[in-house]
């Protein structure tokens, strides 16, 4: 089993940055896929952004190419979005998630960290 805790979000300006942590537990975590994704109000959830356990990386929607960056520290068994230049359509709720190899689906899920984008 892993377990997954999300952190960093807030409230923040448009234009602004925030980075968000996932903090994991159980072993073999490098070996696991992770994503982001985020539900906005009145939304579906929507895949933002994931990085392999080899650390090949695949975004979602092209709006958030540029913007937002996925990394990983196996070590701290940890994965990080850094989001920048954050517009209001950002607003959501953003969950982690964390896959098997060979999965084929997300096994593991945080409770999810809240980021409102407003002036």
């Amino acid at each position: 089993q892993v377990q997954l805790v999300e952190s960093g979000g807030g409230l923040v300006q448009p234009g602004d940055s925030l980075r968000l942590s996932c903090a994991a537990s159980g072993r073999a975590f490098s070996t696991y896929g992770t994503g982001w994704f985020r539900r906005a109000p009145g939304k579906e959830r929507e895949f933002v952004v994931s990085i392999s356990w080899r650390g090949v990386t695949t975004y979602g929607a092209d709006s958030m190419k540029g913007r937002f960056t996925i990394s990983r520290d196996n070590a701290k068994n940890t994965v990080y979005l850094q989001m920048n230049n954050l517009k209001p359509e950002d607003t959501g709720v953003y969950y982690c998630a964390a896959s098997r190899i060979g999965s084929g689906s997300w096994d593991f899920w945080g409770q999810g960290t809240q980021v409102t984008v407003s002036s």
